[in-house]
């Protein structure tokens, strides 16, 4: 079966009828699915999920998701509709699973709801991409974000983001990246197209990093991420130098 009819029935099995629309987004929906790519899914909800729904999904995830194995990772956020609609800033999202939770899940149970500023780009991006593999079109249960919240969402992300710039260098290289293309342009592009219009802004310097982290991304898988001793180097400088145009652009 293909994984994202599983994900789907998993996902319309374990809520039933509080299962109000599930939705495609990210790299699916805005250029294919590259070999790094996750499967990115947002679910809306009537309700919160007791326990029991909770376990069964996170059961579900873990045994469909990999890095390995030819397993593809997935990302599912799910969200109860009056948390998000009308929309607030920050919003609250009611379950979050990603392959880089799996150690902290499989130990510590399943998640609960919190507070996921993010939620004002996966909500931006379910919206544009308009794929429901569930449920009516996004638009009619999901409310616009305010493109000042995209940015508030982008910028929280930062300190998170960067604590992991030395074990998933690609991902933060990428994502800063997409980012100062947020910031820059109003658009959310795919981390690839993102790579594309930051190297044509960037010093010299300070592109193979960036270039290195697109190849890998679009050629390579999770498990083979190989970074020679001379790029692990500049790695710092590179981001240092992106952080500085993001810091100018979400102060100006």
């Amino acid at each position: 079966m293909d994984l994202t009819d599983d994900i789907t029935r998993l996902v319309c099995g374990v809520l039933g009828p509080d299962t109000l629309g599930v939705y495609l987004h990210g790299s699916a929906v805005s250029g294919g699915l590259k070999p790094a790519s996750d499967l990115d899914v947002l679910v809306v909800s009537r309700r919160s999920m007791d326990d029991g729904r909770r376990r069964l999904l996170l059961d579900g995830l873990l045994a469909r998701s990999g890095l390995s194995g030819g397993a593809r990772p997935v990302e599912l956020t799910v969200v109860v509709q009056f948390r998000i609609r009308p929309w607030r800033f920050p919003p609250t999202g009611d379950f979050l699973y990603g392959e880089w939770m799996r150690d902290e899940l499989t130990a510590g149970g399943p998640p609960r709801p919190a507070t996921m500023p993010d939620l004002a780009l996966v909500i931006t991006m379910a919206l544009a991409g308009d794929r429901p593999l569930a449920g009516p079109p996004p638009a009619r249960i999901l409310a616009p974000v305010p493109h000042e919240d995209v940015v508030r969402a982008s910028v929280a992300s930062l300190p998170e983001l960067l604590a992991e710039a030395g074990t998933d260098t690609r991902n933060v290289v990428l994502t800063l990246a997409r980012i100062w293309t947020t910031l820059a342009t109003g658009e959310i592009m795919t981390k690839d197209a993102a790579a594309e219009w930051a190297l044509a802004r960037l010093p010299e310097q300070h592109r193979p990093v960036l270039s290195h982290a697109r190849d890998l991304y679009l050629h390579r898988r999770y498990a083979e991420e190989v970074w020679s001793e001379e790029l692990k180097a500049d790695a710092q400088p590179h981001l240092e130098a992106v952080l500085a145009e993001i810091d100018r652009l979400a102060h100006r």
